[in-house]
């Protein structure tokens, strides 16, 4: 999809009822992926998202020997395999994962169950975020594992010859993908995996769908007390031909906010407050800061599940104190909203998303403060005091999540201008479009 250099958001002339179909979830697409390459069983991803992240995970397996049949028009991955072939076909690949995090910690583990060696590396953003837990994480169980210029991030050079097995430590304040690449590829070992995380864990929900996942996937996972994981293997997993994917939460919460900021009406089909993705929980947010029940009908708070589906209705809005570090992906979103809300909104216990596409924090401060509103930026979160706003042109930093949340601001203010809209293809690339749909 091309998009221009440039966007302007007109605002909205009167509050929306409508409905948008968000695409798969990325997270979800990325993990199915490399389970069903594991499993060495054929297996078909139904709802699968194309985007920039999904697309190269895709190339990066084809280039491990995998073969990997997207047909994105349907919606629809085919993971085929030889019986016979080797855990990891290849023995040697030079993988180029863009600044895909999944892609680039998720095959940082897989292939430690290949034999031969494996390079990785993205853009120049990419360079710059950690993995080094997740290599001293490999090296306590035997795989040789190194960043090439011995600054703690990519470019990563691994040396494999299988995946013994073992007892390992691992950090998880940095991030939670560490830990689910080590889930994923641990069923696959010569021996039991046991994974000791110490210290606090970032972004949890996303450690139980991975861990929700590999059990669809026939897989056993066995958590003990906090912060303890254990992996029987080699596994064998069941049979799993179908593989069906979830609407995207954190996409979701896109229009969520935008009904909550015009006081609409918007309604995500297939998604359920029961699905496995954290970032649901972003609706219960929404509530505390005053969204309502769109009708007496409905579950007694402002959402109703009928025939698989949410439906947000904005109210006056209220500023919080709210601690996201389990849905951090939402922050931004969050942020765009509380600039509409009364009183001041503060976000707590996310230091970690200053390793993301962009110093995320760093960037909200700047944006917001570009288009009026009062930000108090601290070493974990932000206070975002509402002032009035005005338009302006807002720097993306090529940060997909930073051009789609404030992107909702110009629903309300006029003369609001995305720079690099293009961005957003690394995971909802028709998502201006579906802001139209909203008109």
């Amino acid at each position: 999809m091309q998009y221009p250099h440039q966007i302007a958001i007109a605002p909205l002339t009167k509050p929306p009822h409508a409905t948008v179909r968000v695409p798969g979830s990325k997270s979800i697409t990325n993990r199915a992926l490399v389970l069903a390459a594991l499993t060495a069983h054929e297996t078909v991803i139904d709802g699968a998202l194309q985007s920039e992240d999904t697309e190269v995970m895709v190339d990066c397996l084809r280039r491990l020997g995998f073969t990997i049949l997207p047909d994105w028009e349907a919606e629809s991955i085919r993971v085929l395999h030889d019986s016979a072939q080797p855990r990891i076909p290849a023995s040697s690949a030079d993988l180029y994962v863009a600044n895909s995090g999944t892609t680039m910690r998720f095959l940082a583990a897989m292939v430690a169950l290949g034999n031969g060696r494996y390079r990785l590396d993205g853009v120049p953003r990419m360079r710059e975020r950690p993995i080094a837990d997740l290599l001293n994480a490999l090296d306590q169980l035997g795989v040789k594992a190194v960043c090439e210029f011995n600054n703690g991030c990519p470019p990563v050079v691994i040396e494999a010859n299988g995946l013994p097995g073992g007892t390992v430590h691992i950090r998880g304040d940095t991030s939670s993908q560490f830990l689910s690449g080590l889930l994923m590829a641990g069923s696959m070992a010569r021996g039991d995996v046991i994974i000791i995380v110490d210290g606090p864990l970032v972004s949890v929900p996303y450690v139980s769908m991975t861990v929700a996942m590999m059990r669809q996937f026939g897989l056993s996972v066995f958590t003990g007390r906090a912060g303890q994981f254990a992996v029987h293997a080699p596994q064998t997993p069941k049979v799993r031909w179908h593989y069906l994917v979830e609407p995207d939460a954190s996409a979701a919460s896109y229009f969520f906010g935008a009904a909550a900021i015009t006081g609409g009406r918007v309604t995500i089909p297939r998604l359920t407050k029961h699905c496995l993705q954290g970032d649901v929980r972003f609706l219960d947010v929404l509530n505390r800061m005053g969204c309502e029940e769109i009708a007496s009908t409905c579950r007694p708070d402002f959402t109703s599940r009928r025939e698989e589906s949410i439906t947000v209705h904005g109210g006056p809005l209220r500023g919080i104190d709210v601690d996201l570090n389990d849905i951090s992906d939402t922050v931004m979103t969050l942020a765009a909203v509380a600039c509409f809300a009364e009183g001041p909104t503060t976000i707590r216990n996310v230091a970690h998303i200053r390793h993301k596409e962009t110093d995320r924090l760093a960037a909200l401060a700047t944006e917001l403060r570009r288009i009026g509103a009062k930000v108090d930026e601290f070493a974990d979160g932000l206070t975002i005091t509402p002032a009035p706003l005005h338009g302006a042109v807002i720097q993306t930093y090529n940060d997909h999540r930073m051009a789609m949340s404030l992107a909702l601001v110009g629903l309300k203010v006029p003369g609001i201008v995305i720079d690099n809209p293009a961005c957003v293809a690394k995971t909802y690339p028709r998502f201006f479009d579906d802001l139209e749909r909203l008109r």
